[in-house]
């Protein structure tokens, strides 16, 4: 069997990496997380990759907590930008196929239109700063890669959709903002578009993200209205929100829609529209 080496595989992408490798007789997952293997320490990477000789590394781990890259900066780096430079090393001489997994974030957001992968990137947030980094250290070490950038993701795990219902029961309204625009990004959808790839030389950039366009306020009120619930969402601009949160708020892209413009150009892989993902995630809870 084929093995895929998955890094950060407690997350939410990971766990839907594996349900879409489950029932494989083609491939088996090689599971990892922070406790298993350090991405950041370059020796041990190889030392892993080089046992387990991999068909390809999947890497989905991430320093992902926004606000927390903004003051722990050298982490953020280590982890998100080291990380995948030693995921490439190992992986090139292993003679495995790199699949990298990064942001929405490299956009300031100040666009008017769907971002491209032909859109250059303009980060503001150490976040997305950092997950840049992790990319162009892709495109440089790795022989073999893919790159999918993604927005909005929930899946199996602590997410905005899980808070929003947690609040849900204890608050009869919500404040949420209703002017950063983006496109909620199923891990079930994602992780199909992975799999899609993964075995084709179709190499390069990818945007992958659920079809259509809504705000945080706007899905929140979605979330609701397929859950049953009554509670109120009240909408408010990210500077009133802001204005009202302690601690550091890293800057967020005010408009963050990815076109999946090479998905569409060089395969026949679609992902589903957002509303009917988030439905079918509703119904499976």
């Amino acid at each position: 069997m084929k093995k895929l080496i998955v890094t950060g595989a407690n997350g939410q992408l990971g766990r839907a990496i594996n349900q879409v490798y489950g029932g494989s007789s083609e491939y088996e997952c090689v599971n990892t997380d922070v406790q298993d293997l350090d991405i950041t320490d370059i020796e041990a990477v190889l030392k892993f990759v080089d046992a387990v000789r991999p068909y390809a590394i999947i890497n989905c781990a991430a320093h992902t907590n926004v606000n927390g890259c903004e003051t722990d900066v050298d982490n953020a780096y280590r982890i998100n930008a080291i990380g995948p430079r030693n995921l490439s090393i190992a992986a090139t001489r292993a003679g495995a196929k790199l699949m990298h997994v990064s942001t929405d974030y490299v956009f300031d957001g100040h666009a008017s239109k769907p971002y491209t992968e032909f859109d250059t990137p303009n980060p503001e947030a150490v976040y997305g700063k950092t997950k840049l980094a992790g990319e162009q250290f892709v495109k440089e070490f790795a022989k073999d890669w893919f790159i999918v950038r993604t927005a909005w993701l929930y899946g199996d795990g602590r997410n905005f959709v899980r808070t929003m219902l947690g609040l849900s029961g204890t608050h009869d309204k919500v404040t949420v903002v209703g002017d950063q625009f983006g496109s909620p990004t199923s891990a079930d959808e994602l992780a199909k578009a992975i799999a899609h790839l993964l075995p084709t030389d179709n190499y390069g950039l990818f945007h992958g993200t659920c079809e259509g366009i809504t705000n945080w306020a706007d899905f929140t009120r979605e979330i609701y209205r397929l859950a049953g619930k009554s509670t109120e969402v009240v909408t408010v601009t990210s500077e009133e929100y802001e204005k009202n949160t302690t601690g550091v708020v890293a800057p967020r892209p005010s408009y963050s829609v990815l076109e999946n413009y090479m998905l569409k150009l060089t395969t026949n892989h679609q992902f589903a529209d957002w509303e009917k993902a988030i439905a079918e995630y509703i119904k499976n809870m």
